[in-house]
């Protein structure tokens, strides 16, 4: 299920990027963190009481500007917000109302999008008199902040829940796959889909999707279907203007929520760069099942050695994956692209496998026998007892003293020795902590 996404636009200057951070680096947002993974700071996952959403940070609009860009920032304040569930409109409370905030007032009542007005910067709560001429933009009452000193903020992020639409109801569906292709621009992530049409001999029928320019397909083999999700390629933050294309990463982040394998193609001319890392962080932190595309294979230079090579700059590069296939295809000569969809269907297997209680704690007591676990100023960790609380990914909860003498490095390790024992190939694994007293 895609999450809401809520963006914050405004002209420049007016600290749309404070408030980005304080919702999402302080302590209101839960943001997961860990070692390999950079992102974008474009978009960030952020919980508040229980509720979690998808915050955008966007760069400044200034209707007024005569330059090249002038009619793409339109564009693109048009853009995010259609995109979005729901509008943060920053204005300056200090400099007071101007031209530029009107035009993107106009806007956004025309576009009869949810809409919060937040009067940033404010020094004096008791001192209404400045946000009167904000009245004039017609989207209602104000909210006084000071971003950069998180007063109000709470407040805010109250409102937003109450605007957010209703967690949807999960739908009565076929038991489909539903694989999700994601990378950069010109990857070769349209000619992948052809290509799998066109090699599978399959009956397609276009599904209307919940995400704006992801093409949903459904393709059936044999006695199997799945539904094929085309997504926007992604590009780093550095090469996105205030074009279409800014707002493509969006919508292929929500094709990622939706999907439970994502085929991550990679140019194997150009070979990994820092965006695929982010693209496939993004995937391994939503749990979903990966499988590592090497395209436009045919165009490259091999000896006996060369996919090896390929294989251990990868895992080097991606150093929170080695987990994820590696499958070396070429979408133009349909090289080996009928492997595709047979990887698919494996590690969908994998990421749904359940593990008998008494077989995990078995795993567990030989684990701790060959390492012991980790000690701190005299205290060691016990880990009691180990069982799988879900799939997709799959999900373990480790019962121990202290949760706070884990290592990270113990955690490795153990979640080596659940691949040893079991696979998991092309997917996360979750290994969750909870206290429980030695005397229970």
């Amino acid at each position: 299920m895609a999450e809401p996404i809520v963006a914050i636009i405004g002209r420049p200057n007016v600290g749309k990027s404070t408030l980005f951070n304080r919702i999402v680096g302080g302590r209101v947002a839960i943001v997961e963190g860990l070692p390999g993974i950079t992102r974008d700071r474009l978009y960030q996952n952020a919980e508040w009481n229980g509720r979690s959403f998808t915050l955008v940070d966007t760069g400044g609009l200034d209707y007024q500007d005569e330059g090249v860009f002038a009619s793409r920032v339109r564009g693109q304040a048009e853009l995010a917000i259609r995109d979005a569930d729901l509008v943060l409109f920053i204005v300056d409370a200090r400099a007071g109302l101007t031209g530029i905030d009107e035009e993107v007032g106009q806007v956004l009542r025309k576009s009869e999008k949810p809409v919060i007005l937040v009067a940033n910067k404010v020094e004096n709560f008791d001192n209404k008199s400045l946000l009167y001429d904000f009245y004039r933009l017609g989207l209602g009452e104000p909210l006084p902040i000071s971003a950069m000193e998180g007063r109000n903020t709470g407040d805010l992020l109250d409102m937003v829940l109450d605007e957010l639409p209703p967690p949807e109801e999960p739908e009565e569906e076929e038991d489909l796959v539903k694989i999700t292709v994601v990378g950069r621009p010109n990857v070769g992530k349209s000619s992948l889909v052809n290509a799998i049409l066109g090699e599978e001999r399959v009956i397609v029928s276009d599904i209307p999707g919940t995400t704006r320019d992801a093409i949903d397909t459904r393709v059936v083999r044999g006695d199997k279907a799945y539904t094929l999700i085309d997504t926007a390629g992604m590009r780093r933050r550095s090469r996105i203007d205030q074009s279409t294309e800014k707002y493509s990463v969006i919508r292929s982040l929500r094709a990622i929520d939706r999907g439970d394998v994502a085929l991550m193609m990679i140019d194997a001319v150009e070979r990994l760069t820092e965006q695929d890392k982010k693209i496939a962080g993004y995937v391994h932190e939503k749990g979903k099942g990966i499988i590592l595309i090497v395209n436009k294979w045919d165009l490259v230079e091999k000896d006996d050695k060369t996919s090896n090579r390929y294989v251990e700059d990868l895992r080097e590069g991606l150093g929170f994956m080695q987990y994820a296939p590696v499958l070396f295809a070429s979408a133009l000569t349909r090289q080996r692209i009928h492997r595709v969809l047979e990887l698919v269907d494996y590690v969908s297997e994998q990421q749904n496998m359940r593990v008998s209680t008494s077989g995990l704690n078995d795993l567990l007591r030989d684990a701790v026998l060959r390492n012991p676990a980790p000690t701190d100023k005299g205290h060691r960790l016990k880990i009691f007892y180990i069982t799988q609380a879900g799939v997709k990914p799959p999900t373990f909860i480790l019962f121990v003293n202290e949760p706070e003498l884990m290592h990270f490095s113990y955690l490795r390790y153990l979640e080596n020795r659940l691949r040893d024992a079991y696979g998991f190939e092309g997917t996360p694994i979750r290994l969750v902590m909870r206290k429980r007293d030695s005397k229970y």
